[in-house]
């Protein structure tokens, strides 16, 4: 079967990639994260899993544009529900390429955090599925997580301290009683 991976960083990757193809999948990483803010951050995750992605012989399709203000206007009416734009924009990204690049079915690294939230991440992808006629391949990684993130480690990756927009990185590092909303 031939995957397209959405990846949202290396360190989320690792142990999805290595489960998909021990099962004989095909697959193509694929960077689209317009989330991802300061662009220091956002170039310090893709350079990581370019860099990463060489080492293992993974294709990797960047859709390489940094998206601040498309990010910022779709997430400003409601920015304590931008986790659902956020997860719209890349799954109906991946979908859409998917469907027109030839591939089987589609997934994200997204599947493997514990913070993310599953259920509507599933959702969405089901929707993108639908929409642009391409397998959406819905798998819980969250098993593999901790394995993840210590094999990150041994590789010497880059690990963010937050999800990737601006406001995950203010909630990580203030108390939620002195964030302004």
């Amino acid at each position: 079967m031939k995957t397209l991976l959405h990846v949202c960083c290396a360190p989320c990757a690792n142990q999805c990639i290595d489960l998909l193809r021990s099962e004989g999948q095909e697959l193509t990483a694929y960077w689209y994260n317009p989330n991802i803010h300061p662009f220091t951050e956002y170039r310090a995750r893709r350079n990581c899993l370019r860099d990463y992605a060489g080492t293992i012989a993974l294709p990797l399709v960047e859709r390489d544009d940094y998206g601040l203000r498309p990010f910022v206007r779709a997430v400003a009416e409601d920015i304590e529900g931008r986790c659902v734009k956020c997860y719209e924009m890349r799954l109906f990204a991946a979908a859409e390429y998917a469907a027109q690049n030839g591939y089987d079915s589609f997934s994200s690294s997204l599947f493997i955090s514990p913070y993310q939230n599953h259920e509507l991440l599933k959702e969405l992808g089901e929707r993108a599925a639908d929409e642009f006629h391409v397998r959406f391949q819905y798998r819980d990684f969250r098993p593999l997580f901790r394995a993840g993130q210590e094999r990150a480690r041994e590789l010497g990756f880059y690990i963010q301290k937050y999800c990737g927009c601006v406001f995950s990185e203010q909630e990580r590092y203030l108390k939620p009683s002195k964030i302004i909303r």
